[in-house]
């Protein structure tokens, strides 16, 4: 978690000690001042400054959580310049202004003693609100970047209070401390981190499509490096940099690192050659107020009438901005739950719909008819989908959330039986786009399906031929041969892996594994090429595997005849794309499957050329939905793919339990990223009938 904690425990900690040095000026500037009945004017200062950066923080994260996912990454990517913008400036103010923070702050303090309590609130307040918004944004950034780890918060905590006990020890000269050289170190550390901070918020930029490039990789280093390894996480949670990035990725912060830092140093150096105060003066003048003279410097003061209780002011201006946050959040959920239902029946379709706001819209959809129905939220010219339900029965009412942009809108029922509908159109503007998802019919999934056919029959035809040269090689007794041949035929059959939820019971005959048999390998019932394997190379002889082999060319036979006569379901189809790749990671990568042969690296590189081939048959409906999908999953396939083509030497293939523990874990995490990018492949190409 250290890696991911100490960039926020960096900024947490420098940002924490900039706040609290200024706060230490303004109360010693008081209590020398024998005004130390005034102090609580500078708390509520600083505690309404707080207040704001905790709303800010809270309003960054619930915009972020009610915007698309390709608006998410452009939000984000955003923010993430912004807040590299600030760090940096911070870094540059304070090593400008350190030398004449004390006396400028004094100053202040001066002149709104002179203009009352407001104005002490008010230079406290502002003093203070600078580093707090900075740290939220920075912060905010940073918990991104980690997704769901809480490491960015206990690091941001950890440095807060290390910061408070520092301004502390200062303040009552029980610590001393090279200030300059402290905040020297701490602002090139926080260049470093910035630079990392830049390139992720390229990427994602990148991502949300605002910026090109995002298929230029500078280098991909995740065949050769571990991406989940303690080294690669903690060069990642630290400085922001993958095994896999961009080209521009790579020049903004090679660009950033060296133009930043070499200003940074050379400013640095100009500083040492002047003859100023370090910013030490700063803590010093924030420790000049002794203890021993405050009860006296209280008691000449003597308090401070204002006219109102002194609890008003404070616990007002820090109830306002968490007031003002929660009755954002609470309008915008009574909108929600407020929403107008709309009507889905064929007479019906789409009553109740009015003039819809952009942004996030939550829709109560009832079915007024008899029949269930699917409802979209469509644009009627193109009939891409912002929105569905799917299964409404008849009398039922169901939340449907979506997203609303500047466009053309209206709903469509497709009732099961009846007839379509379609709402009236209608027009939302002063709103942002919205990415659609361009509906799928079956026709458009006909000449994928008939290739996949072509493909399957061509294939088993090959199959069929290869299981009769096994049974050949069993029948006259040479088991070197039926142990090469099987391993063709089986390659063979795991290139067809679209194939496997069309294939029925044969596939469990065929090629099913020994799990739920009560005497496992031995069991009569196992059958097929594992059975067969299990046999070749635990020394069962030729007289033994006689009926295995037999069996197997026979079930291989069945299913070429059988195969053409098979009912496909076309939204199968693109399901298969990712149902594959995870067998292959719950069996293959696994082990489950090595019945002796140590092959199943083998078997796994012919799952990835049938995921292929499925994919080339899928490619064009892909480009016209989410072109960006493919190019993550075509690296994601060159990983895995160069990862265990890796394992195949002069001498054969590797068995999966002689990899390296590295190169393994390597493959794992490939495969199961490349899983991930697989993932939005169905809810893409699933069919719908709001065309």
């Amino acid at each position: 978690m250290w890696d991911e904690a100490f960039p926020s425990f960096l900024i947490g900690l420098r940002e924490g000690l900039e706040a609290g040095l200024i706060v230490s000026i303004l109360v010693a500037t008081l209590v020398r001042a024998g005004q130390k009945g005034r102090l609580p004017q500078v708390w509520t200062g600083v505690a309404a400054a707080v207040a704001l950066s905790l709303s800010f923080g809270a309003v960054l994260t619930f915009t972020a959580a009610n915007l698309s996912g390709h608006a998410q990454e452009a939000f984000g990517g955003v923010l993430s310049l912004i807040a590299v913008g600030f760090v940096t400036a911070m870094v540059f103010w304070m090593r400008r202004s350190a030398r004449t923070l004390s006396a400028d702050i004094k100053e202040k303090v001066q002149a709104s003693l002179a203009m009352g309590a407001g104005a002490l609130v008010l230079t406290s307040f502002l003093a203070v609100a600078r580093e707090g918004l900075e740290t939220s944004l920075f912060l905010w950034t940073n918990a991104r970047t980690a997704g769901e780890s809480t490491g960015p918060i206990i690091g941001a905590a950890v440095g807060l209070l290390l910061s408070v006990a520092l301004c502390w020890g200062l303040y009552r000269r029980a610590l001393r401390m090279n200030l300059t050289k402290f905040f020297t170190i701490t602002g090139a550390g926080l260049i470093v981190v910035a630079a990392g901070v830049l390139g992720y918020g390229l990427r994602d930029l990148q991502e949300s499509g605002l910026v090109g490039g995002g298929s230029s990789y500078a280098f991909d280093l995740s065949g050769h490096l571990d991406a989940s390894s303690w080294y690669a996480t903690l060069v990642q949670g630290t400085l922001n940099l993958t095994v896999t990035m961009t080209v521009l990725q790579v020049v903004g912060y090679i660009a950033y690192l060296s133009i930043v830092m070499t200003l940074f140093i050379e400013g640095v150096r100009g500083g040492k050659a002047a003859p100023a105060p370090a910013p030490a003066a700063a803590a010093a003048a924030a420790v000049e107020a002794k203890p021993a003279a405050d009860a006296a410097d209280a008691e000449q003061a003597g308090p401070v009438r204002t006219g109102r209780p002194r609890w008003v002011l404070p616990t007002a201006l820090v109830a306002v901005p968490v007031v003002v946050a929660g009755a954002v959040i609470a309008v915008s959920d009574g909108k929600q739950d407020s929403s107008a239902t709309v009507a889905v029946s064929e007479k019906e379709c789409g009553k109740g719909f009015g003039n819809p706001q952009p942004g996030q819209q939550v829709f109560q959809m009832h079915n007024t008819g008899d029949k269930v129905s699917e409802v979209y939220l469509v644009n009627p010219g193109t009939g891409a989908v912002y929105g569905e339900i799917e299964g409404l029965a008849p009398g039922t009412t169901r939340a449907l959330t979506a997203t609303i942009g500047s466009g053309d809108y209206a709903w469509r029922c497709v009732p099961t039986g009846g007839t379509t509908a379609t709402s009236a159109t209608v027009h939302v503007s002063g709103g942002a786009e919205v990415k659609a998802v361009k509906p799928v019919s079956e026709d458009d999934l006909k000449a994928p399906l008939d290739s996949y056919k072509d493909y399957v029959t061509k294939g088993l035809a090959t199959l069929m031929t290869q299981t009769q040269k096994i049974q050949t090689d069993v029948h006259g007794g040479d088991l070197n041969a039926a142990k090469a041949d099987w391993l063709t035929a089986h390659l063979q059959y795991a290139s067809l892996g679209a194939a496997y939820g069309t294939f029925a019971d044969l596939d469990k005959k065929i090629d099913g594994r020994a799990d739920g048999y009560a005497d496992k390998a031995q069991d009569p019932g196992f059958t097929g090429f594992l059975r067969l394997e299990y046999g070749l190379w635990h020394g069962q002889s030729a007289a033994d595997l006689t009926p295995v082999a037999d069996e197997l060319a026979q079930n291989v036979a069945k299913l070429v005849h059988d195969f053409p006569t098979q009912d496909f379901d076309p939204g199968d189809l693109p399901l298969r794309a990712h149902e594959i790749l995870e067998n292959t990671l719950q069996f293959e990568l696994t082990g489950d499957t090595d019945m002796g042969s140590g092959t199943n690296l083998a078997t796994t590189q012919a799952n990835l050329a049938g995921t292929q081939e499925l994919l080339t048959l899928l490619r064009p409906l892909l480009d016209e939905r989410d072109p960006q999908v493919l190019v993550r999953v075509d690296a994601g396939m060159k990983r895995v793919g160069d990862l265990v083509a890796a394992a195949h030497t002069a001498d054969g293939w590797t068995p999966l339990d002689k990899l390296p523990d590295g190169t393994r874990r390597q493959l794992n995490g490939a495969t199961g990223q490349l899983l991930e990018d697989l993932s939005p492949i169905p809810a893409l190409l699933e069919i719908r009938k709001a065309a």
